[in-house]
């Protein structure tokens, strides 16, 4: 991941801390940091399926983040002092969780949404849509996954021996 050219020519970075049946991205958001890039994390709104990205100002500043009920670490909803990425310059690139994926760039996301309504958001952006790429176990990548008309493709798939 910290060697791939889409990663090492973007400046503003977003990426989702992982659960524990995910990829972990603690040494990421690390290098992030220490290459002085901008971090953004995922802040879900529970009951609908809308997210925010929001800025990290340090690796360190995770352990200040709230757990959600889904045993999520995210900035708390009256935390208004962090930039939102759409509100600033936008993204250059997302990295994204999954349950599923297929080797069209298809994903299989909890069934929320959230990643592909942001999507839709940064589309509409002035910089546009980021470059996005799914971080995957071998075992998660499929023949195919079932898809919706509002399902976002990902640019790229990303996982051991690929």
């Amino acid at each position: 991941v910290i060697s791939h050219p889409k990663y090492q020519g973007s400046q503003r970075i977003a990426i989702f801390l992982s659960m524990p049946d995910e990829i972990q991205t603690e040494e990421i958001i690390n290098d992030i940091f220490k290459q002085g890039k901008e971090c953004f994390i995922p802040r879900y709104k529970p009951h609908c399926n809308h997210m925010d990205m929001l800025k990290l100002s340090s690796a360190e500043d995770i352990s200040s983040l709230t757990l959600t009920s889904w045993n999520i670490l995210q900035p708390s909803d009256d935390d208004s002092a962090r930039e939102e990425a759409l509100a600033g310059g936008g993204l250059d690139l997302i990295f994204m969780p999954g349950l599923g994926f297929d080797k069209k760039g298809n994903r299989l996301g909890r069934g929320k949404g959230y990643y592909d309504t942001y999507l839709e958001r940064c589309i509409k952006h002035p910089s546009g849509k980021p470059y996005t790429i799914a971080l995957a176990f071998r075992e998660q990548i499929c023949e195919s996954v079932p898809v919706a008309e509002n399902d976002v493709q990902v640019d790229e798939i990303l996982y051991e021996d690929c």
